[in-house]
């Protein structure tokens, strides 16, 4: 019998051991696609839906912030910041809020409760320059609320920790001065007034150093010692 004749009059059966030729890609990609199409489409779905999903988040974030926002602006007495930092913990705003707090009752003499609401203040804001506002507030109020020693201690390391404000490390300084001062512990205080002009030469802090250190001059005078004690620590370091 004799053999059929191919379809196509150009093509010839492959001979036993011929090489085959590879499906181009045009095939390979049909292949896949009859293969995985479900599964292409699913995960494009899944795509679809973390885009949207994630601005939908940003958007209810946002909202969400600025409704914060209007609540922390609304708070115009202390009852109302009380309520706003108990009804918002761990945000920074609520942190600020404690902040403020804490202003008003170191202004008012209760050092005992401005303790804690600069406390409160530092645990929510960690780091920044209200942070550091808080850190120094409550030092203040400690020092001033009896427990010297915890509050000089907190003193000196904001006055050592470069990475606070400047502002913020050269009031510690002045504070600390101002205490070594009132305790008669005149050279100790010309050595923090001499640590401020390192800090910030220009600053308010440093202007009122200088003022202090002129008050100390002059009560070492009136006893007949050297005009600033010693002379290294009278001598303030010119601005760089």
């Amino acid at each position: 019998m004799p053999t059929p004749a191919p379809s196509n009059p150009n093509l010839t059966p492959a001979a036993a051991g011929d090489p085959v030729a590879a499906p181009n890609f045009e095939a390979r990609l049909h292949t896949f696609w009859e293969k995985y199409a479900n599964a292409v489409y699913m995960l494009c779905a899944i795509v679809l839906i973390a885009i949207i999903g994630k601005g939908g988040y940003e958007s209810y974030v946002a909202h969400h912030e600025n409704e914060i926002g209007a609540d922390y602006a609304a708070a115009s007495s202390n009852e109302k910041l009380k309520a706003f930092a108990t009804g918002h913990p761990g945000h920074q705003l609520a942190g600020v809020a404690r902040l403020r707090l804490g202003d008003d009752a170191y202004t008012n003499g209760d050092f005992t409760q401005a303790s804690l609401d600069y406390q409160a203040a530092v645990e929510v804001l960690k780091a920044g320059p209200f942070a550091g506002r808080a850190r120094l507030g409550l030092a203040m109020a400690k020092l001033l609320g009896g427990q010297t020693a915890d509050g000089e201690n907190q003193l000196k390391q904001l006055a050592n920790d470069v990475g606070q404000m400047k502002t913020v490390r050269a009031e510690a300084t002045y504070q600390l001065a101002a205490q070594a001062n009132a305790a008669g512990h005149t050279d100790e205080a010309l050595k923090y007034l001499d640590q401020i002009m390192t800090i910030e030469p220009s600053g308010v802090w440093a202007q009122r150093a200088m003022m202090l250190r002129s008050t100390l001059s002059a009560s070492t005078a009136a006893v007949g010692l050297p005009s600033g004690g010693s002379p290294s620590a009278s001598k303030v370091p010119a601005k760089p």
